[in-house]
């Protein structure tokens, strides 16, 4: 069970005609833990967070929001609930301040305290320098920033970000990053997907990955990564696949290079790798992870479906 400030839903379908969008998704995100939402494009995600924020009712299955069921009471879990889309939209005629206080008169906030919360949240979000600036001629990382503070006006329970990362340069993904920690450690449940899995493995605490509208697997990112792929490469890559052949664990050529693919258990593994390997007076190169661990996680579920 989780408890009322988290996020659950059981047997959740929803279909557009013949299409099953989502087909049968079982989903729990816990409060103070940032869970990922994994999937590949047409899997499902953008309509399973539609739903979950109240903004689309599912045909079958029930969802609790923050204790609230979004369909029977949809208010109580709207008011729980910071939602931001994949693309933000704004009002042509309002500054980005107004976008936030405009969003806060919605949520019943008496002005004053939405003056000042959305002061706090364009300090937060690295926006106010462009506080009276129209919204509409902010870039798109910068709509992506005021998007966030948008979900955030209200301070909801529950955080659904869809693509947050999306047109953001490397210094606000580095920033964004580490707010999404921040709120998670200060309680809130926070529900974010993306494409960019390197972006989610230091994001993310748990992930519920989906595919064809149905939920295949759920994991702790903590033990996504055992065991995974790593590419290891030397200067003479010939004395190296024969120490290999000879001592070293089972590998396979990378199709991308000349450095070989091996799957090791652990972090430790992969160091005693490179000892041995420096003992035998191969001139190891590099050794690193093939990819990130929601990455290989991702890839090895895909192969396992085939």
């Amino acid at each position: 069970m989780t408890p009322d400030g988290g996020i659950r839903a059981q047997g959740v379908r929803r279909s557009f005609g013949p299409v099953h969008a989502v087909a049968d998704v079982d989903l729990v995100a816990a409060p103070g833990r940032v869970t990922a939402l994994i999937g590949p494009n047409g899997s499902g995600k953008t309509t399973l967070l539609l739903m979950l924020a109240g903004l689309l009712t599912p045909d079958a299955g029930t969802i609790s929001i923050a204790g609230a069921d979004p369909v029977t009471h949809n208010y109580a879990a709207r008011s729980r609930t910071g939602w931001m889309p994949d693309v933000f939209g704004t009002w042509d005629s309002l500054t980005a301040r107004e976008v936030l206080t405009t969003v806060a008169a919605a949520y019943r906030i008496d002005a004053g305290t939405g003056r000042a919360r959305a002061g706090d949240l364009l300090e937060l979000v690295h926006l106010s320098e462009f506080a009276d600036q129209p919204a509409h001629v902010l870039s798109r990382g910068q709509k992506q920033r005021l998007g966030l503070a948008r979900a955030l006006v209200h301070d909801p329970a529950v955080l659904l970000l869809d693509e947050p990362a999306s047109g953001l340069d490397p210094r606000s993904r580095v920033d964004l990053r580490v707010l999404v920690r921040r709120l998670a450690a200060e309680g809130k449940t926070v529900l974010v997907s993306s494409h960019v899995l390197t972006e989610l493995d230091e994001m993310a605490d748990d992930a519920v990955f989906i595919s064809r509208g149905r939920t295949v697997a759920t994991r702790s990112v903590a033990d996504a990564d055992r065991p995974r792929e790593w590419r290891l490469t030397a200067l003479d890559p010939e004395a190296l696949t024969a120490w290999l052949d000879q001592d070293g664990p089972a590998y396979r050529r990378d199709a991308d290079g000349p450095a070989v693919l091996v799957e090791l258990t652990s972090d430790a593994a992969a160091a005693a790798l490179l000892r041995s390997a420096v003992e035998a007076g191969v001139d190891v190169s590099s050794l690193a992870p093939a990819g990130g661990v929601l990455e290989q996680a991702y890839l090895a579920l895909e192969e396992e479906r085939r």
